[in-house]
């Protein structure tokens, strides 16, 4: 019989109802599964029938086959979760036979379908008060996860990482519930760090008595990133790109220099945003700030059917304005006076797909127009400060420019970024739990924690903030001046628990937040980008209220708000928090080398090469220029009633010629517009 059973390696029993499954495990495999059946005899336990099962059905064997797999086992093991009274069973049988056995703590899931699998406290996973092994709790997790819809590898990844770390199921699954466990949710934190900068006394500034007077009222030294800045030429006419993080103080850099140029006849300011809201904002901000000081008009993008023009005025000290709203003046030939002074802020736009190439051209086609295009800037010429708090290739970035780099590194306070699981309706209910949290907090410096929950959409910043338990307002470009100011006002007071804002007013919103929540990681129907994240959770703890800042994303598994989006929400969130920042590097396809081709034609004539070569991008002008003479947007090198036409309502080709179909065919013109608005939404 031993001849016939051969070398078996472990034997492994445990309790079957009245029986014991019987398991032979030899190299990792289990050979041989049974169901062992004992009687009672004067002389103990013994074997009274064994089954081995084959499949979904059983074969009888002899009772003494038993025996002599267990005289042949290199182990016997009986698991833990077999019965006290069981195990002695089982225990007198051995013993008759002389046959030493050892209970151990095995895996029941395992056990209950007869495989050996012992866990040890390292390796043990508890679930429903007992101890299973990480294949069987990970198997039980994707139940879980099945309910939740699909779900991407990082995800899922992340959650198995998360078992093997707590080695509790239950408290695991209960995340994809919304359960803010914090030992659970911590993706990572941002350490904090403060370089040994010596601060600018401000009334060492040798500034015109203005501003030098303004800031004295303010300030009695310079945060550091302005006093490497001021050390560096900031306020004597040095071009700069400033890296830093939000809320380190980047911006009164281009104040310092542009209002003290204006005051001391050097020429005008203009500062520039991407976004028509963060122009509204910066305008306001500078009326009250240097109001009395100087004249500040406000110039932001034109409508695709008329250019009123708004409040601007192109005599005015300080400019404030979006990118396409300047460049529309350029376009369309309007003096914009002596320059002095150009602060360009979010410049990593450079690097997005749709309003990147149209910031290099504007960048080319302002330095042509203040007469800066030649390699050897003179001294007195415009002064131009480049802003961002996300570039990853800083270095290159400002030797693009043709501008000295000032990067500083600092996060005052520690960041804590944490990730939990929600649909839609339980992220609501996870916001109002962490607003409450954050708000019944009070910081070692006396503060309440407030919180700014971002999202991707007005309407959802209405209702989220209609069901916040606590006090919150919606904050977006859609509300009026006075409703705008009374939320900053009620924030700053303390008043408010929480606002809840767009992420297009993301390098906007200035609230002494603790708490950033992530509602959605998408800006409209396009997912965030790695610089657009790191900006917006960078408004998580400011060193003068708060201990640290916090940061939850909530991650929908499988979700997203488009059919266009490819990727998930879970498969961007871990994309988002573990990418490095990307390059700023300005990409040309053919639409956009034509568009920003016929802009340089219409703004420099025969110079349009010139300006062409001096953008950050690669521009194939040649092949731009044969498709515009191919359009008959240009003729020679001048734009064409209809190239003057296009260019002017920045219109890319496919707009011109869609715009020419609905002309042609008499359609309304309003009917017109709202096809390309559509078209580009859809895009």
């Amino acid at each position: 019989m031993s001849q016939q059973v051969g070398e078996v390696g472990t034997l492994f029993l445990h309790e079957y109802g009245d029986d014991v499954r019987v398991a032979v495990v030899k190299e990792g495999e289990r050979r041989l599964h049974a169901i062992l059946e004992l009687k009672e005899t004067d002389a103990g336990p013994r074997p009274a029938r064994l089954r081995v099962k084959q499949g979904a059905s059983e074969e009888p064997r002899p009772p003494d086959l038993f025996v002599e797999l267990a005289r042949s086992a290199s182990r016997i093991r009986i698991s833990e979760q077999t019965s006290r009274a069981t195990r002695h069973r089982l225990q007198e049988l051995l013993d008759a036979y002389q046959l030493e056995a050892k209970a151990v703590r095995t895996c029941r899931y395992c056990a209950s379908e007869g495989q050996y699998s012992p866990v040890t406290s390292e390796t043990a996973i508890e679930a429903d008060d007992e101890y299973i092994c990480p294949d069987c709790a990970k198997a039980e997790l994707d139940r879980e996860l099945a309910y939740k819809g699909e779900i991407t590898s990082g995800a899922r990844d992340r959650l198995y990482d998360l078992l093997t770390e707590v080695q509790d199921l239950e408290r695991v699954a209960n995340l994809l519930k919304g359960d803010l466990d914090p030992d659970l949710t911590k993706f990572d934190e941002i350490s904090a760090t403060v370089d040994e900068v010596d601060p600018v006394p401000v009334d060492s500034l040798d500034l015109h008595p203005g501003m030098q007077n303004h800031l004295e009222g303010r300030f009695d030294t310079l945060l550091p990133v302005q006093s490497l800045a001021v050390e560096n030429g900031a306020t004597e006419g040095q071009d700069q790109l400033v890296v830093s993080a939000t809320a380190t103080g980047k911006t009164l850099i281009g104040e310092m220099a542009g209002i003290d140029r204006v005051l001391n006849g050097k020429g005008k300011m203009l500062f520039l945003v991407p976004l028509v809201a963060l122009a509204n904002q910066k305008h306001e901000s500078f009326e009250e700030r240097y109001g009395d000081m100087v004249d500040v008009s406000l110039r932001v993008g034109a409508s695709r059917i008329n250019d009123g023009g708004g409040r601007f005025d192109p005599g005015a000290d300080v400019i404030v304005g979006t990118y396409e709203g300047i460049d529309h003046a350029l376009r369309t030939g309007k003096d914009l006076g002596n320059i002095g002074t150009v602060v360009i802020d979010e410049v990593h736009t450079l690097g997005e797909d749709e309003r990147g190439h149209r910031l290099d051209g504007l960048i080319s086609r302002l330095k042509y127009y203040c007469g800066e295009l030649s390699d050897n800037k003179s001294t007195d010429g415009t002064q131009w400060i480049y802003l961002s708090a996300t570039v990853g290739n800083p270095g290159d970035l400002a030797q693009k420019l043709r501008a000295q780099l000032i990067e500083f590194e600092e996060r005052p306070v520690p960041i804590e970024r944490h990730v939990t699981f929600a649909d839609g309706r339980e992220k609501m209910q996870i916001e109002n739990k962490l607003v409450r949290r954050a708000f019944d907090t009070k910081s070692s410096k006396g503060y309440r924690g407030q919180t700014i929950i971002f999202t991707n959409s007005r309407r959802r910043c209405h209702e989220i903030s209609r069901k916040l338990e606590y006090d919150s307002a919606p904050y977006h470009a859609g509300l009026d001046h006075r409703r705008r100011k009374k939320v900053e006002r009620m924030f700053a007071d303390q008043d408010l628990a929480a606002v809840v804002t767009t992420a297009a007013l993301a390098a906007g919103v200035d609230f002494p937040a603790s708490q950033v929540v992530f509602d959605s990681l998408a800006m409209g129907i396009e997912w965030l980008t790695v610089q657009e994240f790191h900006q917006m959770l960078g408004r998580a703890g400011r060193p003068d209220y708060h201990d640290k800042g916090t940061v939850y994303v909530l991650v929908e598994p499988d979700g997203n708000y488009h059919n266009s989006q490819e990727m998930s929400e879970d498969e961007v969130a871990f994309k988002l928090l573990k990418g490095e920042m990307d390059p700023v590097i300005t990409r040309y396809d053919e639409g956009a080398a034509v568009e920003e081709t016929l802009a340089n034609v219409t703004v420099g004539g025969k110079h349009a090469k010139r300006l062409n070569e001096r953008m950050i991008g690669e521009v194939p002008t040649t092949h731009a220029v044969g498709k515009l003479l191919e359009y008959e947007f240009i003729d020679g090198l001048a734009p064409t009633p209809m190239g003057r036409a296009v260019t002017s309502h920045f219109l890319s080709p496919d707009d011109a010629f869609l715009l020419l179909d609905g002309i042609r065919k008499g359609d309304d013109p309003y009917d017109i517009v709202g096809t390309m608005e559509l078209r580009d939404d859809e895009r």
